[in-house]
């Protein structure tokens, strides 16, 4: 029993060839049901006020697992105590994705679901700095960072719950507030520190992962906005038109650009390494999961609609071409902190798609969802055709490796 227990307590500190493992996927699975929570909050309470606090639980989710993205690629998180910290967090976070629907607004009858949500993930925050001191190990460094960082999540935490307790109209500043504090305080403690990014892989793997997650909500979308009405050709043609805008999006992210910037975080070592992760992956990639988000609020908002002779409206149509062009800008910053300049294509994209939200407003829904399928698959067209060299290079370089 004694040398069980003395296993339990070990863990082992990952390296270059560290890869993702299984009971990372099956953590995620959790993620899967919060983001659909996510946009089913958005498309229920279906104003700007709604989609800010759909946002600012999103900002908190991601917030939850981008934490965990560092201790996995810290540690072998499969085993020993760290797979059973992990599974508590599981619960925890689960127990917050339950609760999203009455995140702001708490239902008659059981326990205040604005608090259960802040404690659920107070909880999973301190399990997370808890099972990163085990894991830092005789890391002398990287301990007192850990600790350092901790002061964010605490302050982040204590405004979030402080909001849950005071409720009404002021919840939502107060949880903004707390999401900015711990946003903002973890950037500044972790500017120049001592974090590790143990493998490129494994790093840049782990964050593919959650991207196909966002994608997977777009997908599941499709099939909420279509439920409940008989199949005819115009849902048809609007879940092609869905369907259509996900694969460009997924090619956008996987074609190239991710393995690219595998390549460039591998070359990199210690806190130069670091201090990409932390910029282009940890904080780039959260508008670019908010834009994936959005822009499925969108679909399934004009999926819904199909029918409906009205325009599309402000919302609908902020949503999805949008959330479309947030996902493009994010792209584009990414590879500016990446690569050292700007994706213009995408850019120009991205504008094009601001440009057009007043009048995508009046479309119909299923004019406006083609419109922006039609423009990403000819984004995805062009930058296929202009870099069709440098592109067959880089993932030639990459089945090498």
């Amino acid at each position: 029993m004694f040398p069980a227990f003395r296993s339990m307590r070990q863990v082992r500190v990952s390296d270059e060839s560290h890869r993702v493992t299984t009971f990372e996927l099956f953590f995620d699975l959790v993620f899967v049901f919060a983001f659909t929570q996510v946009t089913g909050f958005m498309a229920h309470e279906h104003t700007g006020l709604g989609v800010l606090q759909g946002m600012i639980i999103l900002g908190i989710l991601w917030w939850s697992w981008v934490c965990y993205s560092w201790l996995a690629n810290q540690t072998h998180v499969d085993e020993g105590i760290v797979r059973l910290g992990m599974s508590l967090a599981m619960m925890a976070m689960f127990i917050a994705a339950l609760t999203i629907p009455e995140a702001f607004h708490d239902m008659a009858g059981g326990l205040d679901g604005p608090l259960v949500f802040a404690l659920a993930y107070f909880v999973v925050r301190l399990v997370h700095i808890g099972l990163y001191l085990v894991a830092a190990g005789d890391d002398v460094p990287l301990r007192r960072q850990v600790i350092k960082t901790s002061s964010a999540m605490f302050t982040g935490s204590a405004i979030i719950i402080t909001g849950a307790l005071v409720g009404g109209s002021s919840q939502t500043w107060f949880w903004l507030a707390g999401l900015a504090a711990d946003i903002t305080l973890t950037y500044l403690t972790s500017a120049g520190g001592n974090w590790r990014v143990h493998s490129a892989a494994h790093w840049a793997e782990r964050y593919g992962l959650v991207v196909i997650l966002a994608l997977g909500e777009s997908i599941i979308s499709i099939g909420v906005g279509a439920s409940e009405r008989p199949v005819s050709t115009l849902m048809i043609l609007g879940a092609v038109f869905g369907v259509g805008l996900s694969v460009c999006l997924w090619w956008l992210y996987f074609d190239v650009l991710a393995i690219a910037a595998e390549h460039v975080l591998a070359r990199l070592r210690g806190r130069a390494r670091s201090a990409l992760a932390v910029d282009a992956y940890t904080y780039l990639h959260l508008p670019l999961i908010a834009g994936v988000v959005l822009s499925a609020l969108g679909v399934e908002d004009a999926l819904a609609h199909l029918d409906e002779s009205s325009g599309y409206g402000w919302l609908g149509a902020g949503a999805l071409l949008g959330g479309t062009a947030l996902y493009l800008l994010a792209h584009a910053a990414f590879w500016r902190r990446v690569g050292g300049y700007w994706k213009t294509w995408r850019l120009s994209t991205a504008a094009v798609l601001l440009a057009l939200i007043p009048a995508a407003s009046g479309f119909a829904p299923l004019a406006a969802l083609g419109l922006v399928f039609g423009l990403c698959a000819l984004l995805v067209i062009v930058e296929t055709s202009v870099y069709a060299e440098k592109r067959a290079e880089i993932r030639r370089s990459h089945s090498a490796a």
